[in-house]
């Protein structure tokens, strides 16, 4: 068994191994390869001359140190029950101090994994807020920005103590969202079967209906600051103060 970087030639295992333990959507698979990943930060396990076990992480920052966001956490389905997933996240701890991490950050995927993963260190961190509406008969005003605008907008609605997501987290955001801004809000949208899914709603959440009435959907979730659940876990690798908030979660 061996835990080290992917390589370049792996990509196509990779892909796999994700389409296997997530169910995603090749088209979806393609756009996280091409915009946002990079061997530099992924790590996997080699067993029996395949690949076992990967994850990845995407670089942010609080308080001014480097954070890594880890995602898409996952074992073959032929390799599980082995412990491989401790191990492979005891070794990515260990990589990600040596290259100077503050600490890693993750979102469970269902909650069953809180218990899990603080076998390993993490804790419950942030909560995040959530609103379900119906579009109403009024509308509002909004504009489309690109990412570099609204990256730096949301700087202005966020709390004091969060973790900011640029970088390759936007490059990414960027192929899976449209981004808005209106006089006192801002979001990150994307729209499937007739429903909007926010992957952030900063500012005026009462503007919700009149959004939805104006892109002519019918209903909408909307993620954001709030305390309706926990939302991520994290192993500070130094002493940290605990974050507000954390965005984007990329499910």
């Amino acid at each position: 068994m061996i835990v080290n970087s992917p390589k370049r030639d792996d990509i196509p295992s990779l892909k796999a191994l994700f389409a296997e333990a997530f169910g995603d959507e090749g088209g979806f698979i393609d756009t996280f390869f091409d915009t946002a990943f990079s061997e530099n930060r992924a790590r996997v396990i080699y067993k029996e001359g395949k690949i076992s076990a990967m994850l990845y992480w995407f670089d942010c920052e609080y308080l001014g140190k480097p954070l890594a966001y880890i995602y898409a956490v996952a074992t073959d389905k032929a390799y599980r029950g082995q412990g491989l997933c401790s191990i492979l996240m005891q070794d990515t701890h260990k990589h990600l101090k040596s290259l100077g991490y503050s600490g890693a950050i993750l979102v469970p995927s269902e909650p069953s994994l809180f218990n899990f993963y603080e076998r390993l260190g993490y804790k419950t961190a942030t909560f995040i807020g959530e609103l379900s509406r119906e579009s109403s008969t009024q509308g509002c005003h909004f504009t489309s920005i690109d990412k570099n605008e609204y990256a730096r907008l949301r700087k202005e609605y966020l709390p004091k103590n969060a973790i900011i997501q640029e970088k390759e987290n936007l490059d990414f955001l960027e192929k899976l969202a449209t981004f808005i801004k209106g006089e006192d809000f801002l979001l990150s949208y994307s729209i499937y079967e007739n429903k909007l899914h926010a992957y952030e709603f900063l500012g005026n959440t009462e503007k919700a209906p009149s959004i939805l009435s104006t892109l002519g959907v019918d209903s909408g979730t909307f993620r954001g600051v709030g305390k309706a659940r926990p939302f991520t876990m994290l192993c500070p690798f130094e002493n940290l103060t605990p974050p507000e908030y954390f965005a984007f979660a990329f499910d």
